[in-house]
């Protein structure tokens, strides 16, 4: 009996060291992400202020009106880490999402690898599907990462995950609110034409209906490839989307 108690003394030891060295490595794992600064984290410097302010308007649109959140993350390298796994772990790390509700989604760019990633939290996996995810970044996003324009198709792609999500929570967001695929973007050929001088006093026309929405603008922004007039307002105070919401690797990614 004496010695099966010392055995014991030494199985519960072990065990506790093995603990402490998990605790030790989790905690570590922890240490390696950047922490969050709001909806748009852009560490790789790559979204020019104009989109970022439209970007955080929208995230916070979306947060009040739906519940979920939606974060972008851009990073200049994952190193020797996979860009997959680095996203799956970072939407962990910042517990992107309500806990419980896991409403949450990641937009995530590694620029070195050229790799984006759009990680889906629990709650929001059935509206988002796999397969529409792969379809949103096919059709809004990719296209402009391949000629170098990052804010754009972040921008784009946070329009149309957004869309998604409002329709699912039988809301509207705010004019302008729409993404614009890029192959309706791509022209032949050197003169203007006739139709896109019609589209252009067509959306004027519009612009001058509804006195000032920003659609107009957003459309413009993605056909000049320039800033038009996102500043208003711009993003302020903390981001309440981080509440320990969890992701079970649901999403999509594409190489660029």
């Amino acid at each position: 009996m004496k010695n099966t108690g010392h055995s014991l003394k030494y199985v519960f030891l072990f065990c506790l060291f093995c603990s402490s060295l998990f605790f030790i490595s989790l905690a570590s794992a922890k240490e390696q992400f950047p922490r969050p600064v709001g909806a748009i984290n852009d560490f790789a410097s790559v979204i020019p202020a104009e989109g970022k302010a439209v970007m955080e308007n929208l995230a916070e649109e979306l947060l009040q009106k739906t519940g979920t959140a939606v974060v972008v993350a851009t990073v200049k390298t994952v190193g020797d880490n996979d860009p997959d796994t680095y996203a799956n772990e970072l939407y962990a790390s910042w517990g992107i999402g309500k806990k419980g509700e896991d409403k949450g989604v990641l937009i995530f760019l590694a620029v070195q690898e050229k790799k984006i990633r759009i990680e889906t939290g629990y709650g929001v996996e059935g509206i988002l599907p796999d397969g529409m995810v792969g379809g949103i970044l096919d059709q809004y996003v990719v296209p402009y990462l391949r000629q170098n324009d990052y804010g754009k198709g972040l921008l784009n792609g946070m329009l149309a995950v957004g869309q998604v999500i409002a329709k699912d929570a039988g809301v509207t967001l705010g004019d302008g609110y729409r993404p614009i695929p890029a192959k309706r973007q791509q022209r032949q050929g050197g003169g203007l034409g006739l139709l896109p001088i019609l589209f252009f006093f067509i959306i004027f026309f519009i612009a001058a209906r509804r006195r000032g929405g920003i659609l107009p603008f957003l459309i413009l922004s993605s056909m000049s490839g320039r800033g038009g007039g996102f500043g208003g307002g711009g993003f302020s105070g903390g981001f309440g989307g981080f509440g320990g919401g969890m992701s079970g690797g649901g999403g999509a990614s594409r190489g660029f």
